[in-house]
C-alpha cells in the first residue's frame, strides 16, 4: 500500500528532487532533471517499480523526522529495542552531477539496518543490467546509469538478480535489487551514495569522489546562506521560510524555471482519473512567484524567473501557452503509462500535459502583470519589453471575447469565465501603466478603451445580483473561488460592496473549514471541468479566502482561516495541491509550488494588515505588491 502523500519529505539539488517516506524509502526520483523519466516510481505503483529504502529490516519506529534548521537536509530518527539511529538524507546542490546521499549514525546502543536498492528506469518499467566496479554497483539501461557506493565498514550480502545467483564481478546480469545489511553502534557513521551518469561514460561520476561528510557540510552551508537572506520577520517566519525553501527547491537552476510540483499523477480524487503531470512551469504562477521571491528578499531568483518567462513567451502571441517545459519547451505531449497501477489505484498515470494546447485568456494578464511588477521593482527586462507588450495586447484585443478553458484548465466545454475576463482587464491596465513608466503612449487610447469595456462587461455579465457575488462564468449562478482575486489584482477596491458580497458568498464553497475552488454539483457524471469524481479543496483557495477576509477588515477570521491551512502541513512543513477535510489527507501533486507561493503571499498580507496581535510590518526594503495602484493610492509592500 502506498504511503500517504503527507508522509513524504522533499530533498532537491535544484535540478531534480526526491520524495522520502517516513518508512525510509525514496519512492520517487527522476534523473537527471525534474522532467526526466523516473528511476524510482514506487510512488505510483509498488516496490517493483523502483525504490531505495534504508531502514531497520525487522521493524523499528520512525520516532520523528525534521529538516535541519534553515536547510533541505532531512534527519529521520529510528528507535529499535536495541538502540537508536539517525538517517540523514540530502542531495548536494549540483556541481558534479546528481547525487543522493544517505548518512547513517548510531546514537545509542546498536541498530541493524538494511539498504534495499531497486532501480527501475523509464518510469518504473525497465530493470537494468548491473555490474560491479570496486565497491560500486552500476545499474545501466539505455542512456542512464546509476552508481551506488558505500563508505564505511558495510558487508554487501549480495544482490538479488534475475538469474537467481550473484553475478561474477566480471559479468553483467539483470538486477532486481541490491541489498546491503549493516550495523551501527553509538558514535559510528556510515554513508551510502547514489549518483547518476550517462551510461556511455566508463568512469565513476565525480560526485562519488566527494566524501559524504564534506558534501553534508557544504549542503547545510549552502541552504543556510540562502535562508539568511529572507526578509520576512513576522509571526509566521518558520512557515514562510520553509515555503520559500520549498519554492527554491522546485527551481530548475540552469534556467530559473519553477516547476509546479516534482511529481506526476498524484490524484485529486483517490482512485479516480484526476491525475496530472505537474513537473513543468506554469505562466499562471508567474506574478505570485515573482512577488513571493521579491518580498522574501530573493531578487536574484526573481530575475532568473523573469528571464525564463520572457524566453518562454517569445514568438507569436497567438502561440502563448499556459505551461512550458523547464527550458521553455513548448511540446509536452501527454501520454499514459499502463504499466503503472497508479497511486492507490488512481489511473491513468500521465506523463506530459495536454494543457499546452488549451486556450487560456488569463495567462496574457499574468504575463503582463509580471512584466509590470518587474518594471516597478527595477528588474531589468530588456529593450524588447515594449515590443512584447504591444504584441501581446494586439492579440488580446482581437480575441478577448472568445470563450476559453480558464484558470482551472477545464477539459469540458470552453466558457466565458469571469476570472479570464478580469485578467484581460489586468493585461490592459498593466500595459497602460508600463506605457506611462516608459513614456510610450501611442496605444494608450486603444488599451484604455479595452480596459473600460472589459470592466463594464464583467460588472454586468459576471455579477449575480441575487447571490450578491461575482460568479464563475457568464450566464451561470455557480460560484468560483477565483473571484476572491478581484480586489487582489485591483479590478475593484477591497471596500467595494461587490467585493464584500463576493467574500460573503464564498461561504457556499466552504467544505469543513476549507474552500472548494467551485461547486462540486452538476448534471450527469461530468461537470464544468469535464471530469468524473469529486476532489479535495484546493489549498490556494483557502489562502485566497484568508487574504480577502483581511482585505475586507475581517482580521480575526482571516487569521483563523490562515492558521487552519498551517495546521494541515505535514510534519516537515510541506503542502500538496489539495486537502481532503473528511479523510484528513493531502491530495494532488506534492509539494505544490502554488500552495507554498500562496502561503508566503498570504502571510505577508496578513502581517501587513495586522491580523496577528502585536505583529508589525516585516522588516526589509520595500517591494511592490501585486495590488494595482488603481485599488489604492498607497503602494503597499511586504
Amino acid at each position: 500500500m502506498n504511503a500517504h502523500i503527507e508522509d513524504y519529505a522533499l530533498i532537491s539539488d535544484l535540478q531534480t528532487a526526491a520524495l522520502v517516506g517516513r518508512n525510509g524509502s525514496v519512492d520517487w526520483l527522476c534523473l537527471p532533471r525534474f522532467d526526466s523519466p523516473a528511476c524510482f516510481a514506487a510512488l505510483l505503483g509498488t516496490a517493483e517499480h523502483g525504490l531505495w529504502r534504508v531502514a531497520p529490516p525487522q521493524g523499528g519506529t520512525c520516532a520523528r523526522r525534521s529538516y535541519r534548521p534553515d536547510t533541505l537536509v532531512l534527519d529521520t530518527y529510528w528507535e529499535c529495542p536495541t538502540g537508536t539511529a539517525r538517517v540523514t538524507d540530502f542531495m548536494p546542490p549540483r556541481s558534479h552531477g546528481p547525487c543522493l546521499v544517505r548518512v547513517v549514525e548510531g546514537l545509542s546502543g546498536t541498530v541493524a539496518l538494511r539498504s534495499e536498492l531497486r532501480p527501475r528506469f523509464h518510469h518504473g518499467r525497465i530493470k537494468p543490467w548491473a555490474r560491479t566496479e570496486g565497491r560500486c554497483t552500476v545499474a545501466v539501461a539505455g542512456p542512464d546509469s546509476l552508481w551506488a557506493s558505500t563508505e564505511g565498514p558495510m558487508e554487501i550480502r549480495g544482490g538479488a538478480y534475475s538469474t537467481g545467483r550473484d553475478p561474477d564481478p566480471r559479468d553483467s546480469a539483470v538486477l532486481d535489487a541490491t541489498v546491503v545489511d549493516f550495523t551501527v553502534s553509538a558514535g559510528q557513521r556510515l554513508s551510502l551514495q547514489l549518483a547518476w551518469a550517462p551510461s556511455h561514460l566508463p568512469d565513476p561520476p565525480d560526485a562519488l569522489g566527494v566524501p559524504a561528510e564534506t558534501a553534508l557540510k557544504a549542503t547545510c552551508d549552502h541552504w543556510r546562506r540562502w535562508t539568511a537572506r529572507c526578509r520576512y520577520q513576522g509571526p509566521w517566519r518558520d512557515a514562510v521560510t520553509r515555503s520559500l525553501i520549498t519554492l527554491k527547491a522546485l527551481t530548475y537552476a540552469p534556467t530559473g524555471g519553477v516547476v509546479a510540483a516534482p511529481t506526476t499523477s498524484l490524484p485529486e480524487c483517490l482512485g479516480g482519473e484526476r491525475n496530472w503531470d505537474h513537473r513543468f512551469c506554469w505562466l499562471r504562477d508567474s506574478t505570485l512567484t515573482l512577488s513571493a521571491l521579491l518580498r522574501g528578499g530573493y531578487r536574484e531568483e526573481a530575475t532568473a524567473w523573469l528571464d525564463w518567462l520572457v524566453r518562454a513567451v517569445a514568438g507569436d502571441p497567438a502561440d502563448l501557452q499556459a505551461v512550458y517545459g523547464l527550458a521553455g519547451q513548448r511540446r509536452l505531449p501527454e501520454t499514459e503509462a499502463p504499466w503503472l497501477p497508479g497511486y492507490e489505484g488512481s489511473r491513468p498515470v500521465r506523463f506530459g500535459n495536454a494543457a499546452v494546447d488549451q486556450f487560456q485568456l488569463d495567462v496574457y494578464g499574468e504575463v503582463l502583470d509580471t512584466l509590470h511588477l518587474s518594471l516597478t521593482a527595477g528588474i531589468p527586462v530588456g529593450p524588447h519589453l515594449w515590443s512584447l507588450v504591444k504584441s501581446l495586447m494586439g492579440h488580446l484585443r482581437a480575441h478577448w471575447r472568445e470563450p476559453d478553458q480558464g484558470l482551472w484548465e477545464v477539459r469540458g466545454d470552453r466558457r466565458q469565465f469571469v476570472h479570464s475576463k478580469v485578467m484581460v482587464w489586468v493585461a490592459a491596465d498593466r500595459a497602460l501603466r508600463m506605457g506611462e513608466l516608459l513614456g510610450r503612449n501611442e496605444c494608450a487610447a486603444q488599451w484604455r478603451a479595452l480596459r473600460d469595456e472589459v470592466h463594464r462587461e464583467v460588472c454586468r455579465a459576471g455579477w449575480d445580483a441575487e447571490r450578491e457575488s461575482f460568479v464563475q462564468a457568464y450566464g451561470t449562478p455557480a460560484l468560483d473561488a477565483s473571484a476572491l482575486l478581484i480586489p487582489k489584482v485591483g479590478f475593484l477596491p477591497a471596500d467595494d460592496p461587490r467585493v464584500h458580497g463576493t467574500v460573503r458568498a464564498m461561504r457556499a464553497l466552504d467544505h469543513h473549514g476549507f474552500l472548494r475552488r467551485y461547486a462540486q454539483g452538476g448534471p450527469g457524471p461530468h461537470r464544468v471541468d469535464g471530469m468524473r469524481g469529486a476532489e479535495g479543496t484546493v489549498v490556494a483557495c483557502s489562502l485566497w479566502y484568508a487574504d480577502a477576509l483581511a482585505a475586507t477588515g475581517r482580521l480575526a477570521e482571516a487569521r483563523e482561516a490562515f492558521e487552519r491551512v498551517l495546521a494541515i502541513r505535514n510534519d516537515v512543513g510541506l503542502l500538496a495541491e489539495q486537502w481532503d477535510p473528511l479523510g484528513h489527507r493531502q491530495l494532488g501533486n506534492a509539494p505544490a509550488a502554488f500552495s507554498h507561493i500562496a502561503l508566503v503571499d498570504t502571510a505577508f498580507a496578513l502581517t501587513r494588515a495586522g491580523a496577528c496581535p502585536g505583529a508589525g510590518p516585516p522588516s526589509g526594503a520595500p517591494c511592490p505588491s501585486r495590488r494595482s495602484p488603481a485599488a489604492s493610492d498607497r503602494r503597499r509592500c511586504g
